[in-house]
């Protein structure tokens, strides 16, 4: 069996009194999208800030690529290659595409005017924007000098998928990618993470949808009361099954045959 390229073993994360992380585990392959879902309160959120860098546990261990690592900062979880889209998008509305793509990472102009007046090289980072846009085949933001406050829902969704892929070279973190979104756009959402994958980015999908689930996860990560209950795949379990798992009606043993990737 292959290793996982993040791992995590034994979690625990409090706020306060509240207990969000209760020793979870997980496991991430490479080149798979896998499905983190759980009722409200199981800690699903709290487990993905902790591999994003937005959290740091109090408690257990965490590797990538066999290295154990502990992230005090989203930009700490950036350089081993995890980018996260969270549910509020972090975009910068007043801004065009090619300068979110960008945002954090802007390229200044080469020489003089670069070095010494900082100016930023916008007439290369919309070429690469566009560059890159195309050859994810995203064709709904066919202008990248427009303001993505005038962009609709899952245009900007794609903006923020767009930026993750540009820049996580290993992981991409997905919370929520739909919850605000029609029937239309959340297709073409759900085929953005399906074209990830075949460009073999790994991708981890948070979503209490459970039908866009199915649809495009290769394993489902369930969490329940702070940490992991199962693991188990569209092919094994029903969504019923996986809803009884979330909700304690349903008991599997968490095991290792389970963590095995496809």
């Amino acid at each position: 069996m292959s290793e996982p390229i993040v791992k995590a073993r034994g979690l625990v994360k409090r706020f306060g009194s509240v207990t969000a992380l209760n020793g979870a585990d997980f496991d991430l392959f490479k080149g798979e999208v896998l499905a983190v879902i759980g009722d409200n309160g199981a800690g699903k959120s709290s487990l993905i800030k902790v591999f994003a860098g937005a959290h740091t546990p109090d408690e257990g261990q965490m590797w990538v690529n066999g290295e154990e690592v502990s992230f005090g900062s989203t930009q700490e979880a950036r350089a081993h290659g995890i980018e996260t889209v969270f549910q509020t998008l972090a975009v910068a509305p007043a801004l065009d595409i090619a300068s979110n793509l960008f945002l954090g990472r802007e390229v200044r102009k080469k020489g003089f005017m670069g070095t010494v007046f900082r100016q930023l090289d916008k007439k290369g980072m919309r070429r690469q924007a566009a560059e890159f846009l195309e050859s994810l085949g995203i064709s709904t933001l066919q202008d990248i000098t427009q303001a993505v406050e005038t962009l609709s829902g899952g245009q900007r969704q794609a903006v923020s998928v767009a930026r993750a892929a540009a820049f996580g070279s290993q992981v991409i973190i997905l919370d929520e990618p739909t919850a605000a979104l029609g029937v239309r756009e959340s297709a073409k959402v759900l085929d953005l993470i399906k074209d990830l994958k075949e460009r073999g980015l790994t991708v981890v999908l948070i979503s209490h949808n459970m039908p866009q689930v199915y649809e495009v996860a290769d394993r489902i990560h369930v969490q329940r009361l702070g940490k992991r209950a199962a693991v188990v795949t569209p092919k094994s379990a029903s969504m019923n099954d996986s809803v009884g798992i979330m909700t304690g009606a349903i008991d599997i043993p968490d095991t290792d045959q389970q963590l095995s990737p496809l």
